[in-house]
């Protein structure tokens, strides 16, 4: 039984979802493919112990799983019709393609952001609803009606679960790339105290994009973002001290970040540079490789990182980009330039909590404290992530006890 289940465990890991992805694109129905192959690892459990492992696991679990659909589709009334219309013959084994369709299904344009992130970590990732649910801090029972909800969702507009052609994958790639950023950043971005299965999101989400990334050698956005979390993924260890407490990137240790990885993602991010079609997220990447491969923060190529920026607000038009710039822009031309620039996105960004804590930076750094102090106020009443709030909180009590005119203080920069 322990080879069994080691080998089990090992290709569920491996192969579920190219398993699920030609079982659904037979079927026309996730629920149905789920079903059939929890009913096959379930006959998998009982056999192979005394009948020995096959020789190709995953395609006995697919053709086990095709029977025990049929089964079930004579047993029902209302799916005599579909059996009627299903080749008698099982399903060919998963391959690549099976998997890259699944992925593309779970983040259809017919599903809410919601959905799609959920379906994502479910049927692709392999996740079950109670991890899920964990993860994004909700009650199981919601989590698994959202889950049900987006598979009916999905059977009820007919997606089918196959590669989109060339065409329609070239448009539909940011959207499945952005899922899988948001699940990424779900982890990322979480604090050291959350639980375990909400910081387990950051590896489900490298793990997604590299699959994408080797299913579709072509397309270098999806290496971009590949490299961009590696990049991130690098330095992640560093990003919290011994309380817990958040550190901001010019503080981190160096010195423990993972130059394996980092050297890595650069790598890849060159090769993708090869294709030449620039897009957001390899410029994102080339964002984080030039932090990452600055000596200090204070000896970055902040004029390299304001070019890097200019490109990516022409392909991504965004205030937040312009806010970023103006970072880079406070190190080149200095804190009362970069202030105008902030300010100029005033009616823009006034809800959001990072343009309020850089104001509070660069005014400080002009000696303007009081200003500083009120901005800081508002950026804390805007935050909602608790080591967000802390780091807040304490800059927010420099300010106000030891202010000092003129000192340079530490700003939401890069984390």
């Amino acid at each position: 039984m322990g080879d069994a289940r080691t080998v089990l465990d090992e290709v569920w890991r491996t192969d579920s979802a190219g398993m699920l992805g030609v079982l659904a694109r037979r079927l026309g129905d996730l629920d149905r493919a789920e079903e059939a192959l929890q009913d096959a690892v379930a006959e998998a459990l009982n056999r192979w112990p005394a009948d020995g492992v096959p020789d190709n696991p995953a395609g006995w679990l697919v053709t086990t799983a095709w029977r025990k659909a049929v089964d079930r589709l004579r047993r029902e009334a209302t799916g005599r019709d579909k059996l009627a219309a299903l080749a008698s013959t099982p399903p060919p084994e998963p391959t690549g393609d099976d998997r890259l369709a699944l992925i593309f299904a779970c983040c259809h344009p017919a599903l809410a952001e919601p959905a799609q992130l959920a379906l994502t970590l479910n049927a692709v990732a392999g996740l079950p609803a109670e991890t899920i649910a964990a993860a994004f801090l909700l009650p199981a029972t919601t989590m698994a009606q959202r889950l049900t909800r987006a598979k009916r969702r999905l059977r009820d507009s007919g997606v089918r679960f196959e590669p989109p052609p060339p065409q329609e994958c070239a448009a539909r790639l940011p959207a499945v790339l952005a899922v899988v950023y948001l699940i990424y950043n779900e982890g990322y971005l979480a604090s050291s105290r959350d639980a375990h299965e909400r910081r387990d999101l950051a590896r489900e989400g490298l793990e997604l994009a590299r699959q994408l990334s080797v299913l579709m050698p072509a397309e270098p956005e999806a290496a971009g973002l590949v490299a961009l979390l590696e990049l991130h993924e690098a330095r992640s260890g560093t990003r919290f001290d011994a309380e817990g407490r958040l550190v901001l990137l010019e503080h981190q240790d160096r010195s423990r970040w993972d130059q394996t990885l980092i050297h890595t993602a650069v790598r890849r991010l060159a090769r993708a540079a090869g294709h030449d079609r620039p897009g957001p997220y390899q410029l994102e990447a080339a964002i984080a490789a030039q932090h990452a491969a600055a000596p200090s923060y204070e000896h970055t190529d902040w004029i390299a990182l304001r070019k890097l920026y200019d490109h990516l607000r022409i392909m991504r038009p965004s205030p937040v980009v312009l806010l970023g710039r103006a970072v880079a822009t406070s190190y080149v031309d200095g804190p009362a330039v970069a202030l105008a620039e902030v300010d100029d996105l005033a009616d823009r960004l006034a809800g959001y909590r990072l343009w309020h804590a850089t104001r509070a930076d660069l005014l400080s750094r002009l000696g303007r404290e009081p200003e500083a102090i009120e901005a800081t106020r508002r950026a804390l009443a805007l935050a909602t992530n608790p080591a967000e709030r802390e780091l807040l909180a304490r800059r927010l009590d420099a300010l106000v006890t030891t202010p000092r005119s003129g000192e340079p203080r530490s700003g939401p920069r890069p984390r």
